[in-house]
């Protein structure tokens, strides 16, 4: 059933979690619910319009349902897409986790993406069903929870990061033009190493490239210079993170973070996305091991936003990082290649 469709229902079936804040006067109920990015090989996701006779009717959202008592939210994600839709999951991996406060119900949303499933979807429970587009929805309006899930989404899977002050300024913004026509669509610019006056013209130029092949920008620590030469936002080192006091008035602000206490302060800031390591050992961290899947699939339990796994990787490493829950893949020299 959607996600919300069914709060006013079975009530002696809701897997509601107390928690404290505060005292115990405050004590809050929440309602666990798994909803599922059904995904197709385009990249195009499948939203359900609720019916007239639920919460919220005529608005939109992703297929799902609450947890019941005993089941993990994976097993009511498969219970849930077998009920409202007729299909199996054949694989489905964890995304984000996020709370809304409805009128009626306080929900944590366990969002997976399902990339495979078997059978032909036959709704049992929304007015409509629509494949949309990241970035470019069209049906309206959605469930006031939903908006940052779609930003995320509109998220690439991979964020190349440059390295000019490496290699040098012309190979890099050869490189950037060709990873741009195979399809790179979100890159950050980290030349603090850099030579002064050598950051702007090369700033300037990479964002014009990625203006031409519709490819979103960050520039790496420094949100001055992402105003001046029109940059997407800002990517925040770690050590800038601990220093903030609000977030950056830029579109698009992402930060490094290497453990729950940087995780915490960048959901904190309602930091637009992360990138969370060193997975594995890195050319740059040589002798470093790197944290592993399973720290990051730690680290990224029940995160709300969208992290990118870094170090050592590579696009053939999408699929681990997906699995622990990253949206997925960061690196500087795989970006290139």
């Amino acid at each position: 059933m959607g996600v919300d469709a069914r709060l006013a229902q079975r009530p002696r079936r809701l897997a509601i979690r107390a928690r404290l804040c505060g005292s115990a006067r405050d004590q809050v109920s929440i309602t666990e619910v798994a909803a599922a990015v059904i995904e197709r090989p385009d990249g195009s996701f499948l939203l359900g319009r609720r019916a007239p006779d639920t919460f919220y009717p005529g608005y939109w959202e992703f297929p799902g349902g609450k947890v019941e008592a005993g089941e993990t939210p994976r097993q009511a994600l498969v219970r849930e897409l077998r009920e409202e839709l007729e299909i199996e999951v054949l694989r489905a991996t964890p995304w984000i986790v996020r709370e809304h406060v409805y009128e009626h119900a306080h929900v944590r949303l366990h969002f997976f993406r399902v990339p495979e499933w078997r059978g032909e979807l036959r709704d049992h429970v929304h007015a409509a069903l629509e494949w949309q587009t990241p970035g470019a929805t069209t049906v309206a309006p959605m469930l006031p929870a939903n908006a940052p899930v779609l930003a995320a989404l509109a998220l690439p899977d991979f964020y190349g990061i440059t390295h000019a002050h490496e290699i040098g300024v012309s190979p890099q913004l050869t490189l950037l033009e060709h990873a741009l026509q195979k399809g790179l669509r979100l890159i950050q610019l980290r030349e603090s190493k850099l030579p002064a006056d050598q950051r702007e013209p090369f700033a300037a130029a990479a964002v014009a490239l990625c203006r031409r092949h519709g490819a979103r920008v960050l520039i790496n620590g420094d949100a001055q210079l992402a105003r001046a030469v029109g940059a997407d936002g800002v990517h925040l080192a770690s050590e800038q993170l601990k220093m903030l006091c609000g977030r950056p008035n830029l579109p698009l602000v992402a930060a490094s973070c290497h453990d729950a206490a940087e995780l915490r302060r960048a959901i904190d800031h309602q930091i637009d996305f992360v990138v969370i390591g060193a997975i594995k050992p890195t050319a740059s961290h040589s002798g470093q091991p790197g944290i592993g899947w399973n720290a990051l699939a730690r680290l990224l339990e029940n995160c709300p936003l969208p992290a990118y796994a870094i170090g050592g990787l590579s696009r053939a490493d999408l699929d681990s990082a997906r699995a622990a829950g990253a949206h997925g893949i960061a690196a500087i020299r795989a970006a290139w290649v």
